[in-house]
């Protein structure tokens, strides 16, 4: 495909994904051929050891439209996502998972809005099959609190299925950010946006790539890659000591000048220093988290390493992709 002109580029992130992958490819491959547009079908795989590395470079020999690119180890979904921007050709760009919970035949609906217009248009989850109330309820808490705490307007319910334009795939792949939340720097961009709701499937197969371990991370990624608020939050604690302890000191002096016991002794000496403690103690952990974040820019590694690459096809044209 290299000289040809692509409109369309699948960017599909692969981490053991073995069992969904011939479904994926077959579904996906109907409904562009259906559109009769020039695509390509990017396999990004993120370190998978279960046989999906092979399986997707059989799948390059065999179709000229698949472009494998093999991580050299797990680099994680969202730097994966960002080799897909990087290595796309296409004048739009359609991010998706490869266990088929993002389902191949709303990509026309995206479609559909882009030809309007539209140069950011997301899948809104109108119904989500197969997963616990559980992992319901921290998703749902987790979309309504970066909407109330970050600088930009990230839609609710939304992931990281959607269709972008080329020229917003050129603007993010301008911002090379270690800790990633595409989702948000896709909102932080601008343009003209729009979301299609859909009723997100059940796994295909296998088992969910994202614990809670995983989810904790992404939004604390998100929280402090786009809002002060964690900063500010240490602030508003101390101002909160501060008062309490400005109001209790008139309190305790009236209340031993009155012959009141309740105060004498090193019980509250000791609740009060484990207070103001604990305070700090938080405060430290959030500077923490943003000087952590500060420390990872600095080094200015690589965001990811490709093992593999199609055969005849050119690295990204830009500069900053291993900046």
């Amino acid at each position: 495909m290299v000289g040809q002109k692509v409109t369309f580029s699948v960017a599909a992130p692969v981490f053991n994904e073995i069992d969904s992958i011939d479904e994926f490819y077959r579904r996906t491959q109907r409904v562009m051929q259906e559109l009769g547009e020039s695509w390509e079908l990017i396999f990004i795989d993120d370190g998978s050891t279960d046989g999906s590395t092979e399986k997707i470079l059989q799948m390059a020999q065999d179709d000229p439209k698949v472009v494998p690119i093999i991580f050299a180890r797990n680099f994680g979904h969202q730097i994966a996502i960002t080799a897909g921007l990087d290595y796309s050709k296409g004048e739009a760009v359609i991010i998706m998972d490869a266990d088929l919970q993002d389902p191949p035949e709303v990509i026309p609906d995206l479609v559909a809005r882009w030809k309007e217009g539209y140069e950011v248009v997301f899948a809104v989850r109108s119904e989500r099959e197969g997963e616990s109330w559980f992992k319901k309820l921290t998703a749902a808490l987790f979309y309504r609190l970066i909407a109330r705490i970050t600088d930009v307007n990230i839609p609710l319910d939304v992931g990281d299925f959607r269709l972008l334009d080329r020229q917003v795939v050129n603007t993010l792949n301008q911002m090379r950010e270690r800790h990633r939340f595409p989702r948000g720097m896709t909102a932080w961009v601008g343009f003209r946006q729009i979301g299609v709701p859909y009723k997100r499937a059940a796994r295909y197969a296998g088992e969910t790539k994202y614990p809670f371990r995983k989810m904790f991370k992404l939004a604390l990624d998100a929280i402090t890659g786009f809002s002060y608020f964690p900063l500010q939050l240490a602030t508003y604690m101390g101002f909160l000591s501060a008062g309490i302890s400005a109001i209790a000191i008139p309190v305790v002096i009236l209340l031993r000048l009155t012959g009141n016991e309740a105060f004498f002794g090193q019980a509250t000496t000791l609740i009060a220093v484990l207070f103001l403690g604990g305070i700090q103690l938080i405060s430290l952990g959030i500077l923490g988290e943003y000087l952590g974040r500060l420390y990872d820019e600095a080094k200015s590694r690589p965001l990811y390493i490709v093992r593999e690459l199609k055969k005849g096809r050119n690295t990204p044209s830009m500069d900053k992709k291993n900046d």
